[in-house]
């Protein structure tokens, strides 16, 4: 199984839920983009703790912190979907989108374009700040205009039952996890919530 891993925003947990991922499946991490540094699979490699677990080289790695549209054009590079081959391996991958799903690419492609390249299962990052009911319902709404249907969706940050209720409510995705505001993000963190993960798997 496959999974790319989208959000609502750039800043909402998507490098610490891919470590889970990686850790509950012992699937492999790729980050077809990166936008300038540091890296975010340096980040995974630090956080997963099995011997599973290969990190595979971004696609295209970009110098300027910005959106994958401008840092390719400030590097001179034409990001095209179609230039896009999933790496090679006999484990599950577990793929990072750059920002949010409707970051673009180029002036036609966005990331999340990406996910239907590959054909991949597709989860939703929320994290819960006043304002992210609007973002994750449009997100939610983006995708499946586009056909897309998210196995579920990852909650990130200090639990608001009302937002949460609504949103499930609104888009009908399963939460597949919730992730507490963490002092600190390590092996351990890591581990405990992709436990957690696997045991809501099996519900």
């Amino acid at each position: 199984m496959n999974i790319f891993v989208t959000a609502i925003d750039t800043d909402s947990g998507k490098t610490f839920v891919s470590a889970i991922l990686c850790e509950a499946l012992h699937a492999d991490y790729w980050k077809p983009v990166q936008a300038g540094l540091p890296k975010d699979s340096e980040k995974v490699k630090e956080l997963v703790a099995n011997p599973d677990t290969r990190i595979h080289g971004e696609r295209y790695l970009l110098s300027l912190a910005a959106s994958p549209h401008a840092a390719a054009k400030a590097d001179g590079v034409d990001i095209r979907v179609h230039d896009f081959t999933l790496p090679a391996t006999s484990r599950s991958l577990v793929i990072e989108g750059a920002g949010g799903c409707l970051v673009p690419l180029n002036d036609q492609e966005y990331v999340i374009d990406l996910a239907t390249h590959f054909k991949t299962e597709i989860i939703l990052v929320a994290d819960l700040y006043l304002g992210s009911i609007n973002h994750t319902l449009l997100t939610a709404e983006a995708l499946m205009r586009r056909g897309l249907s998210p196995m579920g969706i990852i909650f990130n940050g200090d639990a608001n039952l009302e937002s949460e209720r609504i949103i499930r409510h609104h888009t009908g995705l399963d939460v597949l996890l919730h992730i507490a505001r963490e002092k600190e993000i390590n092996n351990q963190t890591v581990t405990r919530y992709a436990a957690q993960f696997n045991d809501n798997r099996r519900k």
